[in-house]
């Protein structure tokens, strides 16, 4: 059975599904999945990196409409460990895109005082593409709209294990103490410490899964699919899976009675501990 998210709104224009919007309610954190640049351009017989060079394009028209729309944290999840074991001509070929990228977009996150942070083990990347993401986020660093944090050479597990690394040696050290260990001191040894939890992950391309993204960060978030291609994926859909998020009721595992769900629902973000039931 296919599990697909805000087709009631698909009839709908962008200009009406803006107006549905309730700013008041958007995620604090929006993470995205981007998949399909590949299958995109092989449906259109081109080469791969013609899929990739889309995927482009629908990065900028993503963070230039998150930014509008207010949401303070966006991260796109751009390169995972596991993308090392394409052929080395693919990986070329994106690493040179990264940089064109960042090049050609620093003038935008100025303009639209966007601050951009790179997480994941970003020492593997190749040492010009290191240089320029230090450069981007050293320029971007006072910059008080949204925060764009891209996951290259990211790994959920890796994630996990390079904080108990760090963890580890400040325990050895006796920087911190083993009492004081809580869910709260553990996230802030994670790449994300600077940032709240996603409210919302966004995966394109029709996959139903996660991939090693995010596996401490997404433990309350709300899951969106879509069969959307990620170069297809542009304003309206993101709107689309917006308005889906707000229609939600989020119970961070609490059982609410009608009274109490009616506060609760149109994407509440107080959040709370405990099982799903």
């Amino acid at each position: 059975m296919e599990t697909y998210f805000g087709k009631e709104f698909e009839g709908l224009d962008e200009e009406r599904l803006i107006q549905m919007i309730d700013r008041a309610h958007l995620p604090k954190h929006l993470a995205i999945i981007m998949d399909g640049n590949g299958r995109w351009a092989a449906h259109r017989r081109l080469p791969r990196i013609a899929g990739h060079r889309e995927g482009i394009s629908a990065v900028r028209d993503i963070v230039s409409a998150a930014s509008e729309l207010g949401v303070p944290f966006l991260t796109l999840y751009a390169f995972s460990n596991e993308n090392w074991a394409r052929p080395m001509g693919e990986v070329s070929q994106l690493m040179r895109l990264l940089g064109v990228y960042l090049k050609r977009e620093l003038n935008n996150l100025m303009a639209n005082q966007v601050r951009l942070l790179a997480i994941g083990q970003i020492e593997r990347l190749p040492a010009p593409i290191v240089n320029l993401l230090k450069s981007v986020e050293e320029q971007t660093k006072k910059n008080k709209g949204m925060t764009l944090l891209l996951a290259l050479s990211y790994s959920g597990r890796a994630d996990l294990i390079d904080a108990v690394r760090r963890l580890a040696g400040d325990l050895q050290k006796k920087t911190v103490s083993l009492d004081a260990l809580s869910e709260e001191l553990f996230s802030s040894y994670l790449d994300t410490k600077a940032v709240p939890d996603p409210d919302l992950m966004i995966r394109t391309s029709g996959e139903i899964r996660i991939s090693n993204f995010f596996l401490w960060q997404l433990a309350y978030t709300e899951l969106y699919f879509t069969p959307t291609l990620w170069p297809d994926f542009r304003r309206k859909e993101l709107l689309m899976a917006l308005l889906d998020y707000q229609s939600r009721e989020r119970r961070f595992g609490q059982v609410f009675n009608k009274k109490e769900a009616g506060s609760a629902s149109r994407g509440s973000h107080h959040h709370k501990e405990g099982h799903d039931s």
